[in-house]
């Protein structure tokens, strides 16, 4: 009963009702940022704390402008507003790397859905605020553990290596064919290698089988014209 009570007062559009609910996406949002700063993101607690409180507040004064008399707000626009302005903040962490690893992406998502969370609070959907929080943490923790169990024994993988000048690629090719791989793709990488000896190469492997990708890469950073690989 109290409870129903609370959440009732919460809902509502008195000032201090909607000073709590900023509070409240505030630390939501600082919560999603800390995920994100303890895995070294570029956008950590003070950003996302940011977006879901300019959200809340936004959202908040829309619902103020609306319920002011003679005033004709469009409800809908503020909240549109909010969520294109998020997607150019998201846009600026998306950064595609000379190796064409695209990074950012999770980042990117995640501030356009702490906005989102942001602005159901700002409105009074404490419940929705609060799913999404607990969704925003399963989707970034234990569905990202998920993905990368899949991704990590998938038939196709895409490496960044590089061997040896001296009849490396040669022998690099040789020892793949020989270990069952298919190479489907082989570009030189204009990224700067190690070893000036060396030569940089993306490649694009079909794997003969299911195998763990570290086994894969454990395998090659042992060949002796082999002086640096990882998966991109």
């Amino acid at each position: 009963m109290i409870f129903t009570q609370i959440m009732d007062y919460l809902q509502g559009t008195s000032s201090l009702a909607v000073a709590i609910r900023l509070v409240i996406a505030t630390i939501f949002g600082g919560l999603v940022g800390w995920e994100r700063i303890i895995k070294h993101h570029s956008a950590g607690i003070k950003t996302h704390a940011l977006v879901s409180l300019g959200s809340a507040s936004a959202t908040a004064l829309n619902i103020y402008l609306a319920l002011i008399p003679g005033l004709s707000a469009d409800v809908s626009r503020i909240p549109a507003g909010v969520v294109s302005g998020i997607g150019f903040l998201g846009a600026g962490t998306i950064i595609v790397t000379g190796r064409k690893q695209i990074k950012g992406l999770s980042t990117a998502a995640t501030l356009w859905v702490t906005s989102c969370m942001g602005m159901a609070i700002g409105a009074g959907y404490l419940e929705i605020g609060c799913v999404c929080l607990v969704m925003v943490g399963f989707s970034n923790i234990l569905l990202l553990q998920l993905s990368n169990r899949v991704e990590g024994y998938s038939k196709y993988m895409s490496i960044y290596i590089e061997v040896n000048k001296n009849r490396g690629v040669t022998k690099l090719s040789k020892f793949l064919t020989d270990e069952g791989f298919t190479i489907s793709s082989m570009i030189k990488s204009k990224e700067k290698t190690l070893e000036s000896s060396d030569a940089g190469l993306l490649l694009d492997l079909d794997l003969d089988k299911k195998r763990s990708h570290t086994e894969v890469l454990n395998m090659l950073g042992e060949l002796e014209y082999v002086n640096y690989v990882e998966e991109v």
